[in-house]
């Protein structure tokens, strides 16, 4: 068990504002990609049907960070529209699906502003979704999908596939398995190069059980996914305390140089402590309701 995940594939950051959003994350020393919101064209030449979420990313070598909202009547400044070139037949389905994701979202946001998504990277999800099945664990099925990845050459559409399980009350969680994108887009300022971690906090009498989750879904290593108890938190996160539980608290990413990334957030205004000689940590009053922890990548 186990051997079908490769960490994580990526987690997607919940937000009410999208343009405060990609102003944090630069001020975090990210390079934030333009946002983008799907559009199904009206065949008979009407205005196009604009619902749904629009997201922007933060793109490592391996991974990803997403950075989602929901489409209210305008979209946001700076948006570039994704349109889904679909059969008729098939539209309708489409829409009903975009539009239940979209109430996952808010209902998200009822409940904080924070990381929502977690998704593990496989190799095979198709095995995947084979091996939960036997182990009786609900999922959705495999889907088909295009994201839109940054590259040198510009944005262009890449082929994904993605499953999400039934059932988990701390967001969406499951796997998704893409082709590498050779020539992608990946240079930050702040030195990152990608995620390698994130917590969850649970209530305490619910720790034996959620680990037990996360280790049954995927394997020993639990796809970088720390599981802690609400009265450990502190001495993990000094100073935190999620809105909710459970909660994604926090994600960790790896950085080429520790020092000139915590030199980057104080120059920003950014409050940034250090928790240990390898790892430097921004509070989730300063990122929107998620911690981030800065690792020195080996």
């Amino acid at each position: 068990m186990g051997s079908d995940v490769n960490g994580l594939h990526h987690v997607g950051h919940v937000v009410r504002d999208m343009a405060q959003a990609m102003e944090r994350y630069r001020l975090l020393g990210f390079t934030v990609s333009a946002p983008a919101y799907p559009v199904l064209p009206d065949p008979a030449g009407g205005s196009d049907d604009l619902f749904g979420v629009a997201n922007a990313h933060v793109h490592f070598p391996g991974n990803f960070l997403e950075l989602v909202t929901v489409l209210g009547e305008n979209v946001p400044s700076g948006t570039r529209p994704m349109v889904l070139d679909v059969p008729w037949d098939k539209r309708a389905r489409l829409a009903a699906a975009i539009r239940a994701a979209a109430a996952d979202i808010r209902s998200f946001l009822q409940r904080f502003q924070g990381v929502h998504i977690v998704m593990a990277d496989t190799p095979d999800i198709d095995r995947v979704a084979s091996r939960l099945t036997a182990e009786g664990i609900g999922h959705g099925g495999v889907h088909a999908v295009q994201r839109p990845v940054d590259t040198r050459a510009g944005t262009r559409m890449e082929p994904a596939r993605y499953l999400e399980l039934s059932g988990v009350p701390e967001g969406r969680l499951g796997f998704a398995q893409n082709a590498p994108v050779r020539d992608q887009r990946v240079d930050h300022p702040n030195g990152a190069v990608g995620l390698v971690g994130c917590v969850l906090c649970v209530a305490d009498p619910a720790l034996s059980e959620v680990t037990r989750r996360y280790r049954a879904c995927f394997g020993e290593a639990r796809a970088g996914v720390d599981v802690v108890a609400e009265s450990a938190l502190a001495d993990l996160l000094p100073g935190e305390s999620p809105a909710a539980l459970p909660a994604f608290a926090c994600y960790a990413v790896a950085v080429r140089d520790l020092a000139a990334t915590e030199r980057l957030l104080r120059g920003n205004g950014v409050p940034a402590t250090r928790t240990g000689p390898e790892e430097v940590l921004v509070p989730s009053s300063a990122a929107l309701g998620v911690s981030i922890a800065f690792r020195q990548g080996r």
